[in-house]
């Protein structure tokens, strides 16, 4: 028989990384995703979408395939805007001890 485990909602945590890496690393991925769907939905190749980020092509196929590892979120937040996204920072009240960090895209 399998065992079966509920997720938590945040696949990084299920992973084993600590909260706060499980949160910066799923926030990097949604703004990934968004990123990933920008481009698609304004039918830009990674060429013309990499222009338009000031990066170079690889480094965005690099980043449309998941594989985030020295990419900041400032980086990815400056490639939406680059994109045509507006991109919002809210901070708001939470419970007493530790934050959290959410990414609405």
């Amino acid at each position: 028989m399998v065992k079966i485990e509920r997720s938590s909602g945040n696949v990084f945590k299920d992973l084993g990384f600590d909260d706060a890496e499980a949160e910066a690393l799923l926030a990097k991925s949604e703004l990934a995703l968004a990123i990933k769907r920008l481009v698609a939905a304004r039918g830009l190749t990674q060429v013309e979408a990499a222009k338009l980020c000031r990066t170079d092509q690889p480094t965005l196929s690099k980043v449309l395939g998941g594989r985030l590892e020295g990419i900041t979120m400032d980086r990815l937040s400056a490639w939406l805007r680059a994109l045509g996204a507006r991109v919002e920072i809210s901070v708001k009240p939470g419970r007493a001890g530790r934050g959290k960090l959410v990414v609405n895209a």
